[in-house]
């Protein structure tokens, strides 16, 4: 880039582009499943999580979301009956998130919408 005016257009262009995608997918996911992007977003991480029993501050660690955002997030995934949340009986600090069997399918289903929207709107990105 050879000046600032090209690097704070491209910014722009990016963060125009994520904000698109980002509306796009909040309103399929609500419409779909009655779940926020940033409710997939949690729990596609945990069903990509590498461990069985995942602990919330682990998957703070990896979110963009803040720790009091994220345990908003997993209270209305838990509400929904998508994820449990358990204390860890050796660190009673510690709190665990595991998906449901219901959790899982709609992840399934969010998880399609989620690769069409990013399919469709990436292709004409690149």
């Amino acid at each position: 880039m050879s000046s600032d005016v090209d690097l704070r257009g491209t910014w722009r262009l990016l963060a125009s582009k994520y904000n698109e995608i980002a509306c796009q997918l909040d309103r399929e996911m609500q419409n779909a499943h009655g779940l926020s992007m940033s409710d997939f977003e949690t729990l596609d991480r945990l069903m990509d999580a590498t461990c069985e029993h995942p602990r919330m501050n682990e998957l703070a660690a990896e979110m963009y979301l803040s720790p009091s955002a994220l345990s908003r997030s997993v209270a209305r995934l838990e509400k929904a009956g998508l994820v449990v949340r358990a204390l860890c009986k050796a660190d009673r600090r510690g709190v665990f998130v595991e998906v449901t069997d219901a959790g899982r399918k709609v992840h399934t289903s969010a998880k399609k919408i989620q690769v069409e929207v990013l399919a469709e709107r990436l292709t004409d990105a690149t």
